[in-house]
């Protein structure tokens, strides 16, 4: 009884136990996000709603061996319990730093690791770089599914990268009517590896677009994804959208930074996020104005709350919408600006169910803790 074997899945082990199953991401992720509203859920802090606990390096150090601070270096322990159909515990963990792509490696390596939620056990370690981009791409697949137009047929990429393929690939699976897609990026490697992403993806969209700047990817289309790689810490460099850039009725899907004109934020926008308690948690984390600090739109609209020029009865919470206390349409011509901000529970969430198909089919390296613990 005291032996204590867990789960190894490597990435190709990730890919064979359906990690790429997009339209059953986004089922996962809509689940998810019912439970976080009826509050079926933890996640870290206080507040139960934190995103995760973020260790930073210094700008200087007397220690020789100490890291410092560079663009996007950061480690960062995400830890979550979701109930309903998965009822787990777990933890994402992941180490970033922007100088790992001169080495061929990708900016954040991540890990996540599912536990028994009664003993705290190890049930299984997984690679999550697959993981983590996929439930980051379902979740706006979700706003796309209760926001967008029925016959949605244009959707504008701003950043061509993972987030961009993912958000796309989401995007189609409940939307596959779109056909033209309008792609804008600073690197045309990345924009023809999207590209050829596309054609082996998705054969129905017969109309790809290089645009060259974000007015154009905007302009006419139905659903935006911004996902463009920016630091944080300077709204300047933050991709700008002017209101009447953005088609009446579209969905601005911000898996990362965007600005909009603070009126169109405060009077006309429709604002929409993923969870507002997260929202509002790094409103609390991150001193006014967080939107210096966390480039996740919805926060430009906390730091107009904190200005007495919003409320937050102005923002709608995905949840309310899938539970049915908002409407999902409040008028055919709102243009929505969607906020992702990400969450651990998520992780677990499509962890959860990628770890159980493995377990059906098979898949993956069984470890062992010990046969007996050696201190009791």
């Amino acid at each position: 009884m005291s032996n204590i074997d867990f789960l190894y899945l490597d990435e190709e082990d990730m890919i064979k136990a359906g990690v790429e199953d997009m339209p059953g991401c986004v089922a996962a992720m809509e689940e998810t996000i019912r439970l976080l509203k009826i509050g079926d859920y933890r996640m870290g802090g206080e507040n139960n709603n934190s995103h995760g606990t973020m260790m930073l390096f210094p700008e200087e150090s007397p220690f020789p061996n100490m890291p410092l601070d560079s663009t996007d270096r950061r480690f960062m322990a995400m830890p979550a319990y979701l109930g309903g159909e998965f009822d787990m515990v777990g933890m994402k963990w992941y180490g970033s730093n922007t100088e790992n792509r001169k080495k061929g490696l990708p900016r954040s390596i991540l890990m996540v690791m599912l536990n028994d939620k009664d003993t705290g056990a190890p049930l299984v370690h997984m690679s999550a770089n697959i993981l983590s981009a996929y439930r980051t791409g379902a979740v706006p697949g979700v706003g796309v599914k209760y926001f967008a137009k029925k016959d949605a047929k244009v959707m504008g990429i701003v950043g061509p990268g993972v987030m961009g393929k993912t958000t796309l690939a989401a995007a189609m699976a409940v939307r596959p009517g779109i056909d033209t897609v309008k792609v804008n990026g600073r690197s045309q490697g990345s924009i023809d590896e999207f590209i050829a992403f596309v054609k082996e993806r998705f054969p129905t969209i017969t109309n790809i677009e290089t645009v060259s700047t974000v007015e154009d990817a905007v302009r006419d289309a139905d659903v935006v994804s911004m996902g463009a790689s920016i630091p944080m810490g300077d709204s300047a460099l933050y991709p700008y959208i002017q209101e009447d850039w953005i088609k009446p009725g579209a969905v601005i899907a911000c898996t990362a930074a965007a600005k909009f004109d603070p009126d169109f934020v405060a009077n006309r926008a429709r604002t929409v996020v993923d969870n507002i308690k997260l929202y509002k948690a790094w409103a609390e984390e991150y001193a006014y104005p967080t939107f210096e600090q966390i480039y996740i739109p919805a926060c430009q609209a906390t730091d107009l709350i904190h200005e007495g020029k919003m409320t937050y009865d102005d923002i709608d919470d995905l949840g309310d919408i899938i539970v049915g206390n908002t409407p999902a349409v409040r008028n055919e011509d709102d243009k929505i600006i969607y906020s992702i901000g990400g969450m651990p529970i998520e992780d677990v969430a499509w962890g959860t169910v990628v770890y159980r198909n493995a377990l059906e089919k098979g898949i993956g390296t069984k470890l062992n803790l010990w046969k007996a613990p050696a201190l009791k």
